[in-house]
């Protein structure tokens, strides 16, 4: 089945073959078209401001610029166009300095064949998405942070004041479109923050955060 949305994609990735196994995974979608691409991240800079595709598709380490400096450019100069970002490195970091970045869509490289069309399609969407592997990585970053916290001591992973105020309004109730008015930032910074909380703490659901803020006593929720 394909998807009937026109799209508009870049792909940008330093190696030949990758860039052709990317075309054929996206072919099967009739109505998608490679607006263009690029091997190194200064060249998907200058094509994605000039050809503003849907979705970028950005390889995180090439030459010249790498997949974060060239998705932060990216979004900087074309906000609508979402990124997708590939890579080979089994990381959280790597996770969390993508989603950082500006990236709605992470996927590794032993994904790919299984993912990436879901990824693009949801990334159009402007709605996050993590592959399988990825997910794995970034929940086992924090179960390993929180068995060396409990084994030392240390604190757990500190939300910052403005992640503190936008989890203290999910617990609340409020939407993103509701924070971003009540903290005068923008829907897409709500989205951002919400994403960094929930990679930071290793929660996957806005239930799992309130959650956790509960018991962590982030939030108190009082009984009327």
């Amino acid at each position: 089945m394909t998807d009937m949305k026109e799209l508009s994609i870049l792909i940008a990735d330093d190696h030949e073959f990758v860039r052709r196994g990317i075309r054929e995974l996206l072919r099967v979608q009739r109505t998608w078209k490679v607006a263009g691409e690029a091997t190194n991240g200064r060249e998907a800079v200058e094509k994605a401001t000039r050809l503003k595709p849907d979705v970028a598709i950005i390889d995180f380490s090439m030459p010249e610029l790498d997949g974060l400096q060239a998705t932060r450019q990216i979004r900087e100069k074309n906000p609508d166009t979402e990124i997708v970002i590939l890579t080979g490195n089994e990381s959280g970091r790597v996770v969390r300095s993508a989603i950082g970045a500006g990236a709605v869509g992470f996927v590794l490289k032993s994904d790919l064949a299984g993912c990436l069309v879901k990824a693009v399609r949801e990334a159009s969407k402007g709605k996050r998405f993590l592959s399988p592997r990825a997910s794995e990585i970034v929940v086992e970053g924090f179960l390993t942070s929180e068995n060396v916290a409990e084994q030392t001591g240390k604190s757990q992973p500190r939300v910052t004041p403005r992640e503190l105020q936008v989890i203290q309004l999910l617990a609340g109730g409020k939407t993103n479109k509701e924070i971003a008015s009540e903290l005068r930032i923008t829907f897409r910074t709500v989205e951002t923050h919400r994403a960094k909380i929930m990679l930071k703490l290793g929660i996957h659901s806005v239930a799992e955060l309130i959650h956790h803020a509960i018991r962590k006593k982030l939030v108190v929720i009082h009984d009327d």
